[in-house]
């Protein structure tokens, strides 16, 4: 089921409220806003958020045998990416950067934010369909500057991504995090590929990509040749 709204602040910060309020949303249900006043990306970021994007939540019901919460961010990742290439055709290149970036011509077209209540977790997804924000620190691009051919608006995307969430979703449980894991490093830039690692405590740590841990970790090759397991941090293309 697809709820949609004309605006509000955020499709994430209105699913939080409802489950607090005890609504049942199942799970598959989407929520859509045709514009955000007060969107927000990962680490409290703001998220620019005018018409003709697509800006939708969705709910995710867990269960006692789900693999690492976290690594859901995955799930949402290859869902984008297989949007990309229904969006923009087979060849397009779209690459995922860890922990959630996808990049088309190298440029961030998407913005994903997960948010635990409970025994539930929202997904947030913010694809640049019709127009890309400017930001100071990374180049940003839509669907449309992709393939100008492509037409498609904001409602006929998030069918198309809903029914792509929810196969990864059930790639996740039923074959496991590895096989998410696999198809993850599979659309990645490739080991080696040079990074930029920013840390809340440590600041700025160059590296080289050298894969993922069994748990979704980054695994940072530094230059002594030793090997760095990285959590949390902002990654970017070197």
């Amino acid at each position: 089921m697809i709820e949609v709204v004309e605006e509000t602040a955020s499709t994430n910060a209105d699913l939080v409220r409802r489950l607090g309020a005890g609504e049942g949303l199942a799970e598959g249900f989407w929520l859509r806003a045709v514009r955000q006043s007060a969107g927000r990306g990962r680490r409290g970021r703001e998220w620019s958020s005018p018409e003709g994007n697509l800006y939708a939540s969705t709910v995710v019901a867990l269960r006692a045998d789900d693999p690492w919460v976290h690594t859901l961010a995955f799930v949402a990742a290859l869902s984008v990416h297989d949007l990309m290439l229904s969006q923009l055709g087979a060849g397009a290149d779209c690459q995922l950067k860890w922990p959630n970036d996808v990049l088309v011509g190298g440029a961030k077209i998407c913005g994903i934010l997960l948010e635990r209540r409970g025994d539930h977790v929202i997904v947030g997804i913010g694809v640049n369909v019709v127009t890309a924000p400017e930001l100071a620190d990374r180049a940003t691009t839509s669907v449309r500057k992709a393939n100008p051919e492509n037409h498609s608006a904001a409602h006929t995307v998030l069918g198309d991504l809903a029914d792509r969430f929810a196969a990864r979703l059930a790639q996740w449980r039923m074959e496991g995090l590895a096989s998410t894991l696999a198809d993850w490093t599979r659309h990645a830039h490739p080991p080696g590929t040079p990074l930029l690692v920013t840390l809340d405590e440590e600041g700025l740590l160059p590296g080289a990509f050298a894969g993922l841990d069994p748990d979704g970790a980054l695994r940072l090759r530094l230059a002594d040749g030793s090997l760095r397991v990285v959590h949390a941090g902002d990654v970017s293309l070197a």
